[in-house]
């Protein structure tokens, strides 16, 4: 659906976010999170009611927006959490309300040289 590549990662903002919110002000609220607008990385906003939501991403060669408005039901509540993966993300989109709720992907692990799979935290 995005477009977005495994090693692009997704953090959401914590508090709800004024939907009327466009690429500006949106890219000031990652500055304020400690992130670069441009790094590639994905961001994750909320309206207060949860029937709104909005992601910006750089994709390389500009800002890209996504907003998706549930016709029922309401988004699942990451206030708690701060980084997304992929999957997620797209489940939050769709309205899945196990987002945030229950650790829905494995932890990232790399490989040894010998051989051992490295849980990393």
């Amino acid at each position: 659906m995005l477009g977005l590549s495994r090693r692009v990662r997704v953090f959401a903002y914590r508090t709800s976010v004024d939907m009327r919110k466009s690429f500006n002000t949106l890219s000031a609220l990652v500055l304020e999170m400690g992130h670069e607008v441009v790094a590639g990385d994905a961001f994750l906003f909320v309206g207060k009611n949860r029937h709104r939501a909005k992601v910006l991403w750089f994709d390389g060669t500009g800002l890209c927006l996504l907003a998706k408005r549930l016709e029922k039901g309401r988004f699942a509540a990451v206030w708690e959490t701060a980084e997304l993966t992929n999957t997620e993300l797209m489940l939050f989109l769709e309205g899945s309300e196990a987002v945030g709720q229950v650790t829905l992907s494995p932890p990232p692990f790399s490989i040894e040289e010998d051989g051992r799979v490295q849980i990393r935290r």
